[in-house]
């Protein structure tokens, strides 16, 4: 996958994070008997932030200037998707996908340098997690909808509220969580917020799994709980801006993870293909089976490509909203499709509880839903294409 980059520190840290995962990471997950639905010791978490930071790949997506390696947006969807594709249970945590530099990247033009010395540079280094607290029980894809308030007394304010699904939650150490600061206002003005999640009033809880199996997502519940104005990140009133100006390249960072995980599937189908034997021989050589394959492999060189030009267009600075929209509806149904037909080819080897084929089918079928799902991004879709004869009628 992405073998036409040929950046020498791209394929330096490519091969630098192979042998990372294999010589370090995976014999960890086997000492510590660490599958990919157990749940993660926070402090192995924390050994290998460090860890990957000392190597100089955790912040590998930042600019030079902040401790990493420069790397533009189509060099980052390989790094991704070789992760995805290596099947290590501790992969996400080598750039810090859950918590660490991917998930504040582009929003740290917004902090202040108080705010970037107490809360991101921690961050960059591996030594703290965040994440970003929006969707709430009754406000999913209606992200303006929020109830979670924050209300200013003196130079304070205190917040009051909950948030649900959050990525990260179970073993971040603050959040920015977003909240209503004036409800009088169509749409409520809704601010961010840095809150740290050992502070009074706030409750982080686990207690669901999504199907995945993996134990990545939380709840937090605010109860009157106080934190410095000074916290307000980005802005009084501009954290719906600052929210959606993430989202887009956030759509097309997921798109690697799938083809990274459909690529893996894929593999494991081909190389079954040649090993199962029924009526005397493998059953890679039935009609039926090469079709199968034929058709993965098509739609995972259409995904691949619609990646690249996507990413492309990000490092040139193009709008994105269509495009990445696009590439992460298409990536996302497409990559499932590739699993289902995985499972297919493994017959009840790949409806076995457990199998890798298995849990990436599972996994695949999240990222329909995750920032974003389908109909969103068709809505998404169809309003750019319908804006121009809007314009003309006005």
């Amino acid at each position: 996958m992405f073998d036409h980059l040929t950046n020498p520190v791209l394929l330096e840290t490519r091969a630098g994070i192979r042998r990372f995962i294999d010589e370090e990471l995976r014999p960890l997950e086997q000492e510590l008997g660490l599958g990919s639905e157990d749940p993660w010791p926070r402090e192995t978490l924390r050994n290998v932030w460090r860890r990957s930071s000392e190597l100089g790949f955790y912040a590998a997506c930042l600019p030079t200037s902040l401790g990493g390696k420069g790397l533009n947006i189509q060099e980052q969807c390989a790094l991704k998707a070789d992760l995805a594709a290596s099947g290590s249970t501790l992969a996400a945590h080598v750039l810090g996908d859950l918590g660490g530099p991917p998930r504040v990247g582009n929003m740290l033009k917004y902090a202040t340098p108080d705010q970037l010395k107490r809360y991101f540079e921690p961050v960059i280094r591996g030594e703290k997690s965040t994440c970003f607290a929006l969707t709430e029980t009754h406000s999913g894809s209606d992200a303006q909808s929020i109830r979670t308030s924050a209300v200013a007394d003196g130079d304070e304010l205190v917040i009051n509220g909950g948030k649900h699904y959050i990525s990260g939650a179970p073993f971040a150490d603050f959040a920015i969580v977003m909240c209503v600061t004036d409800a009088t206002t169509t749409p409520p003005a809704i601010t961010a917020v840095l809150v740290d999640l050992d502070l009074p009033g706030v409750t982080v809880s686990n207690e669901y799994v999504p199907m995945s199996g993996q134990h990545i997502d939380g709840d937090i519940r605010f109860e009157n709980v106080r934190v410095p104005r000074a916290n307000i990140f980005g802005g009084e009133g501009n954290g719906f801006k600052l929210g959606m100006s993430r989202i887009n390249v956030n759509r097309l960072l997921h798109c690697p993870s799938m083809l990274g995980l459909a690529t893996k599937a894929y593999e494991s189908s081909v190389a079954y293909a040649g090993q199962r034997r029924q009526f005397g021989g493998p059953i890679a050589r039935f009609q039926a089976i090469q079709h199968m394959l034929a058709d993965m492999a098509a739609a995972l060189w259409a995904c691949e490509s619609m990646i690249t030009h996507t990413a492309a267009l990000a490092d040139a600075g193009a709008d994105l909203r269509m495009k990445a929209a696009a590439c992460k509806l298409f990536v996302s149904e497409r990559c499932f499709e590739v699993a289902d037909i995985a499972v297919q080819i493994h017959g009840n080897v790949g409806v076995t509880r457990g199998h890798p084929v298995e849990q990436t089918f599972r996994k695949l079928r999240m990222f329909r839903i995750f920032t974003g799902t389908s109909e969103i991004q068709r809505n998404t879709i169809a309003r750019a294409i319908l804006e121009p004869l809007q314009q003309q009628k006005a």
